[in-house]
């Protein structure tokens, strides 16, 4: 004897849902993968873990995109969620200090010459390595601006800041990084 099953319309409605919901995940993803690992590895300098990283960053999104109510908000909160990885993961490891050689290949322009590729590393690793010594909020700021591309509202959102504060943050900063840098090169 044959049994018929029936899939009563509500559970059709929750499948039809689910696969809405991933759809509309998965094309944030795509947009907003390449700001994520560019901010996650502007912090990290490690390729392996940015991406171990950015995976958990997208994850916790996808598990708790429920619980955000307004859609316009989504890069704001997405990358406070990337900040509070990267600060877990620092609180839990000790912070890796070099700079992929592989991904300093890709940023340098293809037609760069060996002296300009040098050149071009050698300035990196002195912005790096001066940033490091910046205070947290700083360096935050610095990544989410030039590494997520975020625009100063989002930053003063994420950081729990105001934007004309952020403004004023992020140019004496930049001021402070480019004094040093000429300090560097003229010892």
């Amino acid at each position: 004897m044959t049994t018929l099953r029936f899939v009563d319309s509500q559970t059709r409605d929750e499948a039809a849902q689910a696969v809405l919901r991933i759809d509309k995940f998965a094309e944030k993803y795509r947009h907003y993968f390449p700001r994520v690992f560019a901010y996650v590895y502007g912090r990290v300098h490690n390729v392996h873990l940015t991406e171990d990283l950015v995976a958990d960053v997208f994850e916790r999104a996808f598990l708790k995109s429920e619980s955000l109510r307004n859609d316009e908000a989504f890069s704001t909160w997405l990358f406070t969620i990337a900040r509070n990885v990267i600060i877990s993961h620092s609180r839990k490891r000790y912070r890796e200090t070099a700079v992929d050689p592989d991904v300093l290949r890709e940023i340098a322009p293809s037609g760069a010459s060996v002296e300009g590729d040098i050149l071009l590393r050698e300035e990196l690793s002195t912005v790096t390595r001066l940033l490091r010594h910046f205070p947290q909020r700083e360096q935050d700021i610095i990544s989410l601006k030039f590494d997520a591309e975020l625009t100063n509202g989002q930053i003063a959102d994420i950081m729990g800041l105001n934007e004309p504060n952020v403004r004023v943050i992020l140019f004496r900063t930049l001021r402070k990084l480019r004094e040093q840098m000429v300090a560097e090169r003229r010892a």
